[in-house]
């Protein structure tokens, strides 16, 4: 018998609490992505955040610390090398990367990348850069939709990113040629962790609009991960977000896309009213993709707010054989330099109505306790080489 019917695992994309110990081989010593959040903020309430323990596992300067936090807390270290989303995310769920995906950033992508992706596309491409998509799209979005050129783009991500207008580029051609990418993406100089169609609407700078029908080409999971053990243990797996995208599809019972991180919280409160009997994993992006990338600490602390106000709605329906699990993936502090993720330590806050108090946990030298938690909690068998132990006998 499962201890818990539901598992919630809520992935605040980004929120990270302090630099690892390897920090500065990655160039981000010193950061703390929900710290310099707090100390740029005016005002920063998080009420419902600050109920579970977070800050009593990050003191904070706008927030106290709770006599009796409702939840289990602790700071969880990444075993596997890099800062990506994948990298976190499929540690999270057992595997241990030890090579982290090519990135971009300061040289675009190589030419002989570029031509060949011209050639088996038969469009000329522009802009082959590190850039915000709105940004590139004020640049570019009139040439491309004037002369059917290709817009290609990266950013901090292991990512490879095409834009095209919908009204005049094709949405079936702009997924055609990022299957070709992803295709040609696959060799190790150029493999990147995904490759994202980026469709747009609009005839002008100041106009464009980037659409709901993004898709995303996700390399396959290095190995077999929990989300795949407990779909054959018979679970359910339900994505919200990017996470489908992120284990292409591997484990996953049910998917919904988010418009937004509110959008994608939305999304959660209306499952926690349905049954079901196994994982909801969900991933909540626009802090990393509107504000850490951006570097705008202001509007990070603002959807902070917004998603505790959500949280707020979500706690009251768990029933005593729930439980939440509220962590990041990786770090995007701020207030750093350039605009990459950042190495740091994530939240672990663990929540659940039968739970007979709340309290510090050991710091964990993994995220993959998370998974090996609902691998316990199902009884089902971690598959071949995944890492991490359960931390199950720990939320009573």
């Amino acid at each position: 018998m499962s201890r818990y019917r539901r598992i919630f695992v809520i992935v605040i994309d980004s929120l990270g609490i302090g630099a690892m110990p390897d920090a500065a081989d990655y160039g981000d010593a010193g950061t703390d992505t929900l710290g310099h959040i707090d100390e740029k903020m005016k005002t920063f309430a998080i009420p419902n955040l600050v109920r579970l323990g977070m800050a009593n596992l990050h003191p904070l300067h706008h927030e106290m610390a709770v006599t009796n936090p409702l939840g289990r807390f602790a700071r969880l270290y990444e075993a596997s090398v890099g800062k990506d989303t994948m990298t976190g995310h499929w540690e999270m769920m057992g595997l241990y990367i030890t090579k982290p995906f090519k990135i971009f950033t300061d040289t675009g992508f190589p030419p002989e990348l570029i031509e060949e992706l011209e050639k088996r596309t038969g469009h000329r491409i522009v802009g082959n850069k590190a850039a915000s998509g709105t940004a590139i799209l004020d640049e570019l979005g009139e040439h491309e939709t004037a002369t059917g050129d290709m817009i290609v783009y990266t950013s901090a991500d292991s990512v490879l990113q095409i834009c095209g207008n919908e009204e005049t580029f094709g949405l079936q051609e702009l997924y055609r040629c990022c299957e070709i990418a992803r295709e040609l993406t696959m060799k190790d100089e150029w493999k990147v962790g995904r490759v994202i169609a980026r469709p747009y609407v609009g005839k002008k700078k100041g106009e464009f609009r980037r659409t709901a029908n993004r898709h995303d080409y996700a390399l396959k999971p290095y190995g077999r991960t929990v989300l795949n053990a407990l779909k054959d243990g018979g679970c359910d797996v339900i994505s919200v977000g990017k996470i489908r995208d992120i284990f292409d599809g591997e484990g996953i019972t049910e998917a919904y896309k988010s418009r937004s991180s509110v959008h994608g919280m939305e999304q959660t409160i209306e499952i926690a009213d349905r049954d079901f009997h196994g994982l909801c994993f969900v991933n909540l992006v626009d802090f990393d993709a509107l504000w850490g990338h951006r570097r705008n600490p202001v509007g990070y602390g603002q959807e902070l707010e917004r998603f505790d106000e959500k949280l707020g709605e979500l706690l009251p329906k768990l029933k005593g054989d729930d439980l939440l699990i509220i962590t990041a993936d990786h770090g995007n502090d701020p207030t750093h330099t350039g605009t990459d993720h950042t190495r740091e330590t994530v939240p672990f806050l663990a929540y659940s109505p039968s739970m007979a108090g709340g309290g510090p946990l050991p710091d964990q030298d993994t995220f993959a306790v998370i998974g090996a938690t609902a691998a316990d909690n199902f009884g089902v068998t971690m598959p071949e080489g995944c890492i991490g132990k359960s931390i199950l006998s720990m939320l009573e």
